[in-house]
């Protein structure tokens, strides 16, 4: 009998984790400082370093194909895959999220209301991918003018930015994708869902029971522990803190300010090394980058910094140059003074905080973490216990007191919110290649882009529409 050779080697025998995934920022990408990162590359190597595997990640940019590819055993497990629909030839470990299939569609000149009627009435086609045809056939039982048409080859971003860019009118995609992007692309509308939520899990062959078992203990595991919850916190816990005009006034403001000071958040980063883009979005944060801006608290310049830290940081904090260069250091100097082994991105997100509300008061808030049994080091934790500082039960155990605990929080996740955003349109100022754990490979056959910065609709997808 020949060998199939696209068939992987059964798991016991390679000790190498072959796993399909389709790129977006829901499941695997490259994040801003050139690392990969993902909901699902996360879970993957975690449970990969668990059992002692090696991960072999192959992106296939086709949900359909995702599926043929696994029924032919060309890989071992397939992640993100809509559990609800007819699975034949594979089982699924235990759900852990849900999502359901929304409507986007271009807000400018219609209305929700008017985006459905027209879809309900058949006077439009809503362009989908395969995981929500199942969600718009229950739909078109209510509204039998419902028409849609498939595009195997695309992604749910991939169709988000077509809506935007005015090559799509209607599209269905997941809530997920809706969310992570909604920021990015605040002339797109997501529609009410259609139909019940559906879940996400991980898809394992039917023949292979031992990686399945192991799938549901790993998720039974990390459920249970408050460490799925974390993961997904860092992915979506921060989203949404933006509203559309004010995702719109940063975009406005990105396109005929940022471009006056981008060089200069550039000259910033090559001192300390942080970001330019996340020195931009602090800056846009504090002072909306107005270099004369002044607060009631006496914070001044385009950093919003005090009398005592400009002094600190040696510069004139109404000179814009000065005030980024002052802020970035100051940044870099909170940074610099929590434990070095502290992973990122908690150890930014932490700093920031510092920046805000005060070193002595994200110590105290690390504190509290410490005496809940929670993670000193991790963002998710503390920012759990900083707004507990503003309660006399807490404040008067710690050595820094009372702390308006609630803010550096808001400050926190509506900072990431702007940093999502230029990260997204906005090239590194030193791209470089990801670089990965030894026992960790991307396969990439497809040439996708995986970086979530300056991705565009490919002219292959361009031509699918």
């Amino acid at each position: 009998m020949p060998v199939d050779a696209t068939r992987v080697l059964p798991l016991a025998e390679s000790k190498e984790l072959v796993v399909l995934v389709q790129n977006s920022p829901t499941t695997l990408y490259v994040d801003a400082e050139g690392n990969y990162a993902g909901l699902e590359y996360d879970l993957v190597t975690r449970f990969a370093d668990q059992h002692g595997f090696k991960v072999r990640f192959v992106v296939e940019p086709s949900y359909a194909r995702v599926i043929e590819r696994l029924r032919q055993h060309e890989a071992h497990l397939a992640v993100g895959v809509h559990a609800d629909g007819a699975a034949e030839g594979m089982y699924f470990g235990p759900a852990y999220q849900s999502v359901s299939a929304v409507v986007v569609y271009n807000n400018k000149g219609q209305s929700e209301a008017q985006a459905l009627n027209t879809l309900y009435s058949g006077n439009a086609v809503v362009k989908t991918l395969p995981q929500y045809v199942n969600a718009l056939n229950l739909a078109k039982t209510e509204h039998a003018g419902l028409t849609w048409r498939l595009l195997e080859d695309m992604d749910g971003e991939e169709l988000v930015e077509a809506v935007a860019a005015g090559k799509l009118d209607y599209a269905v995609v997941g809530s997920h994708i809706a969310d992570v992007t909604s920021n990015s692309y605040p002339q797109v509308g997501v529609a009410r869902a259609l139909g019940d939520a559906q879940s996400l899990a991980w898809a394992v062959p039917d023949e292979d029971a031992q990686l399945l078992d192991q799938v549901r203990g790993y998720f039974n595991g990390i459920q249970g522990d408050g460490s799925l919850a974390k993961l997904l916190d860092r992915y979506y816990g921060h989203i949404n803190r933006v509203g559309t005009p004010d995702a719109l006034a940063f975009l406005q403001k990105r396109g005929d300010t940022l471009p006056r000071y981008r060089n200069w958040f550039q000259r910033a980063e090559h001192e300390t090394g942080l970001d330019w883009r996340l020195l931009a979005s602090l800056a846009y944060q504090e002072s909306h980058w107005n270099p004369g801006a002044v607060s009631p608290y006496g914070v001044r310049g385009m950093m919003m910094l005090t009398g005592d830290t400009a002094q600190r940081m040696g510069v004139d904090r109404l000179d814009p140059l000065q005030s980024i260069m002052g802020g970035a250091r100051y940044l870099q100097l909170m940074k610099n003074s929590l434990p070095e082994h502290i992973a990122e991105p908690d150890k930014t997100w932490l700093a920031l905080a510092a920046y805000n509300v005060g070193l002595g008061h994200l110590l105290d808030a690390r504190e509290l973490a410490r005496r809940q049994n929670k993670n000193p080091d991790s963002w998710v934790d503390v920012k759990s216990t900083l707004p507990l500082l503003r309660n006399p039960k807490y404040f008067s155990t710690v050595k820094y007191g009372y702390a308006r605990g609630g803010e550096p929080v808001i400050y926190v996740e509506t900072l990431r919110n702007f940093y999502d955003i230029l990260v997204r349109f906005e090239a590194p100022y030193k791209p470089s290649l990801p670089v990965i754990a030894e026992d960790i490979t991307v396969q990439n056959p497809g040439n996708r882009d995986l970086e979530i910065n300056n991705r565009v609709v490919s002219a292959r997808a361009l031509a699918a529409l």
